[in-house]
């Protein structure tokens, strides 16, 4: 048996590559955050650590990595560490089956922009989703602090609750395009159109639930100051409070480059396949075009926390099991009829 070295090399090179995208896109959508919501309250943002405050991130990072590390004397010390840990490891998993572009030639090699393309690539980012709860559970209840259990009990009763409702969602894009591959489904929107024109209330369904599974306003209900103090990472420091705050802002960028995939193209846009422009150039403007729809998601996540006031926590659990459920059902009926009657006539 002969060992492909420059397969390993490529995936070695595009695993690396999309871990280091994934850790720069959460670090500066931090920046980001700050200034939306500078403009937003009409304030300047982070303006003095660079050229507008591009240095910023970098300050904070190096903040967090040098703060004094304080674990509590009363919480259980491994799982303490191991929350954290699990909840970073969760997020950069998710990544493997996006499929970033599509295919470049090098040196007479096909490399797949994609770093795995499974034919059950939703069901793996659902099953490596589901278990980000537990890295939010175990940091509240090791911290052995009331405010920090409350906050991780409320996160995992909101997770679990918008999960079904956004299984029920993508199970109509599932009837509709008869596949599970990501890579395939983009590649369907390649040519006949983007899924949003023919799954807009599965789409508007997908996005609110993606919120909630992000702890993002209005459903940040595990972190609210008001009454947690912070939430399930208030006794955590230095980088172990900075996996959690970088673990939602990669399951922020995850999260927008799967609804841009699922219902908006990936990286298709309009006119590529007629541009008549070398391969490599349509693909290398194809991942450009999915990076454009990612940051006009996180633009829209970050609008909505400056704009939005937070629920409280029965307006949520309402909102989800009495609404979204519902209405999610009803989209899956809905598509599952139109489905089954083009494919009788």
């Amino acid at each position: 048996m002969t060992i492909d070295w420059f397969f390993i090399l490529e995936k070695i090179v595009l695993i690396s590559g999309v871990l280091a995208i994934s850790l720069v896109v959460a670090m500066y959508s931090t920046w980001g955050e700050r200034k939306v919501a500078g403009i937003i309250q009409d304030r300047i943002g982070p303006n003095r650590a660079g050229f507008m405050g591009l240095l910023q991130p970098l300050a904070d990072g190096g903040k967090l990595f040098f703060k004094e590390e304080i674990i509590p004397g009363n919480s259980n010390r491994f799982l303490f560490i191991l929350g954290p840990s699990l909840a970073m490891i969760v997020a950069c998993m998710t990544s493997a089956v996006i499929p970033w572009g599509d295919t470049l030639t090098i040196a007479g090699h096909t490399v797949s922009l994609q770093i795995a393309d499974v034919n059950i690539g939703i069901l793996y980012i659902f099953g490596v989703v589901s278990l980000g709860v537990y890295g939010i559970m175990l940091g509240g209840w090791a911290s052995n602090n009331k405010y920090s259990l409350l906050a991780s009990i409320r996160a995992a009763s909101q997770i679990i609750s918008y999960e079904l409702a956004m299984g029920l969602s993508l199970i109509a894009l599932l009837m509709m395009t008869g596949t599970l591959s990501l890579k395939e489904i983009v590649e369907q929107q390649r040519h006949d159109g983007w899924n949003v024109l023919y799954q807009p209330l599965g789409f508007l369904i997908f996005l609110v639930c993606s919120f909630a599974e992000c702890n993002r306003t209005p459903f940040d209900l595990a972190e609210a100051e008001s009454e947690l103090n912070g939430g399930y990472h208030l006794e955590y420091s230095s980088m172990k409070l900075g996996f959690y705050l970088f673990a939602e802002y990669i399951n922020m960028f995850i999260s927008s480059a799967l609804m841009s995939s699922l219902y908006f193209g990936g990286y298709s846009f309009p006119g590529m396949d007629s541009l008549g422009l070398a391969p490599n150039l349509v693909t290398i403007l194809g991942t450009a075009a999915l990076f454009i729809k990612i940051i006009c998601f996180l633009f829209f996540f970050m609008w909505v926390r400056w704009t939005i006031p937070r629920f409280r926590y029965d307006q949520l659990m309402r909102l989800g099991w009495n609404i979204m459920i519902p209405l999610a059902l009803a989209n899956m009926l809905i598509t599952g009829a139109i489905v089954l009657y083009r494919s009788t006539h």
